[in-house]
């Protein structure tokens, strides 16, 4: 779930996000277009209206929710101008909005009015802060997503005629985008907005290697050497012929532009700070950003404080496993021990590690029907992380195509097979897999919900989701081995202490060195493998915290309904409720579960 949060950020404070069930499920399905009262035309047209001016603002946004209908579009949202005509559009919903009576509503469009109210309220909360001059990371840029597409397996297909096309004119847009990124990243200098050092020095190479010395040798020419048979000869030669000129007239010129600047020019201007708090209004700028990504009224500080209670929770849970898996020093050092032995890197191939996922997704698949009614009829494919991005990039998921064409996918990335650490493989696949981001991702598509629900989403539903999904693996007989359980364990204390160091880094003046001791001390990393994470959560304040406040809700509300509920608690139908009207803010998640709990007493 990596290559949305900036452009959902930008035109929503969104994050993507990313069979049969009975009644419940029908009635969630039900077009909306069925109820008649007026109120409900009214908030599923400005619904309708809200979510496709979304998706042409960030049309790229929009293919990778899996709405393939603006795939020749890039748009070029980073324009100061587009951006305040889109803010000011959301002005005018939000009045909208408060002109329809909620109480009119029936509890499905109370949802959408609950849902919209939260969108449009979070996007102008951020509408203040110049993100647009800061376009560019080492974790997500529009270069390096179209270049992740030239392989054909990525959101946007390549299979007909037409999806070439479409893919060419997104190369084309490309121009413009990088020259606008430019000139806002100039502006970016003169104000002080500019990125932390260390990330860009870790993304230079990146853009370096996009500028191809020769034009059959760059990356986005790779459709044409992968042209289906199918094809004509005429098309393939029109399609070649548009390629090379588009590339090496336009684009390589570009990428070669954009290179030269951030080595010549944007690396000696940024910043040596760590935090958001060192830019112009900082502070306010990160608790926006944290009210989006968490969906709740928590201060920083009382995050880093629910954090470092979760970081000692799961040191009293590796003091009872670490002897289990012949470890008998302090529980602290648990993660490092388990990261030097060698029999937990058993690889030697990314084939071995593919093939490992694949048996456990057999193995997922026959027991996930004792604890689901409600599950997606699209398929989950398991696939390798293009190599292009493999360095910088971390394991996720994209959903399914909204027309079927295309599965969801669980990306996993193995830069060094002979590094890649087996203790974690259970949870990870729980996570980006199923019960995880499928489960919710891919179902949200399948409800019959408005666009803007049906695309949407919130970081702490979705990836609060994904981490409860994880503890899953317990009541499955999937955490029976020690050094499995340990792995997800691990993965936990990965979430709570991304509570400790993104608050660090932002509201309390931590060090890129201080957070990066944090995660060698707590999660045993390599110094190599702590930078990532720590350069990650440096360029993208706030994203790391809705998984770990998400799943904590979660939890907290299966336990109120197992314990008001006694008896008659069904956990099939727990989840049905948690999944059954797609990604909602956690206090509307909240009234929902309760009103269920006071239904089923």
């Amino acid at each position: 779930m990596k290559a949305c949060f900036k452009l959902a950020a930008l035109a929503a404070a969104a994050l993507l996000a990313c069979g049969p069930a009975g009644a419940a499920q029908a009635d969630a399905a039900k077009p909306a277009s069925a109820a008649a009262t007026p109120e409900s035309r009214q908030i599923n047209a400005l619904a309708d209206e809200y979510y496709e001016s979304l998706a042409r603002f960030e049309p790229v946004w929009a293919t990778e929710n899996g709405d393939s209908r603006f795939n020749d579009k890039l748009g070029l949202s980073i324009s100061p101008k587009l951006r305040e005509q889109q803010f000011a559009l959301y002005r005018s919903y939000l009045k909208r909005l408060s002109g329809i009576p909620r109480e009119r509503l029936g509890s499905r469009d109370q949802t959408s009015h609950d849902i919209l109210k939260f969108e449009l309220e979070s996007a102008l909360r951020l509408a203040p802060f110049p993100e647009h001059l800061i376009p560019i990371d080492q974790m997500i840029s529009m270069p390096v997503i179209l270049a992740n597409y030239a392989s054909g397996q990525g959101a946007q297909p390549l299979n007909t005629v037409r999806d070439y096309r479409a893919y060419l004119s997104r190369l084309a847009q490309l121009v413009p985008h990088i020259d606008q990124s430019i000139t806002n990243m100039r502006e970016g200098v003169k104000r002080g907005v500019v990125q932390p050092r260390e990330p860009m020095q870790s993304a230079l190479p990146q853009f370096k290697q996009l500028v191809a010395s020769k034009l059959e040798d760059s990356i986005f020419y790779t459709p044409i050497k992968n042209m289906p048979a199918k094809f004509t000869a005429s098309e393939k030669r029109s399609l070649r012929q548009a390629y090379r000129k588009t590339i090496g007239n336009k684009l390589n010129p570009a990428l070669k532009r954009l290179a030269t600047y951030l080595e010549k020019d944007y690396l000696p201007k940024t910043r040596t700070s760590a935090g958001w708090n060192a830019l112009p209004n900082g502070a306010a700028w990160y608790a926006a950003r944290v009210a989006a990504m968490t969906t709740t009224s928590l201060t920083p500080e009382q995050i880093h404080e629910i954090g470092l209670k979760e970081v000692a929770r799961i040191q009293g849970e590796y003091a009872l496993t670490g002897p289990k898996m012949g470890y008998t020093g302090p529980a602290a050092g648990l993660p490092r021990w388990v990261s030097e032995q060698p029999k937990f890197k058993p690889f030697t191939s990314d084939q071995q590690v593919i093939d490992v996922y694949r048996e456990l997704d057999a193995k997922v698949r026959a027991k996930l029907p004792a604890l689901f009614t409600l599950m997606p009829k699209a398929p989950l494919d398991l696939r390798l992380e293009p190599e292009l991005s493999r360095a910088t990039a971390s394991d996720h998921y994209t959903p399914p195509a909204a027309d079927g064409s295309r599965p969801g996918v669980f990306w996993s990335v193995v830069n060094d097979p002979k590094q890649y650490g087996s203790t974690g493989m259970v949870t990870l696949y729980l996570h980006e897999g199923q019960p995880g981001h499928h489960f919710h991702i891919a179902l949200v598509q399948e409800l019959g919900l408005p666009n803007f629900r049906k695309f949407g989403g919130n970081n702490a539903f979705t990836e609060g989701w994904a981490l409860y999904a994880e503890t899953l693996g317990k009541e499955m007989g999937l955490f029976e081995k020690p050094e499995d359980y340990f792995g997800h364990l691990n993965d936990e204390m990965l979430r709570a202490a991304r509570l400790v160091v993104d608050t660090g880094l932002h509201a309390k003046g931590w060090s890129r060195e201080q957070a990066i001791t944090y995660f060698q001390d707590t999660l045993g990393y390599s110094e190599a493998e702590a930078r990532a994470q720590i350069e990650r959560y440096m360029v993208w304040p706030g994203q790391a915290l809705g998984y770990k406040i998400g799943s904590l809700k979660i939890m907290e509300l299966r336990k109120r309904a197992e314990t008001a509920l006694g008896s008659k608690f069904s956990l099939p139908k727990f989840h049905e409720i948690v999944l059954g009207e797609g990604t909602l803010p956690l206090a509307v998640l909240e009234t929902k579960v309760d009103r269920w709990i006071a239904e089923t007493k």
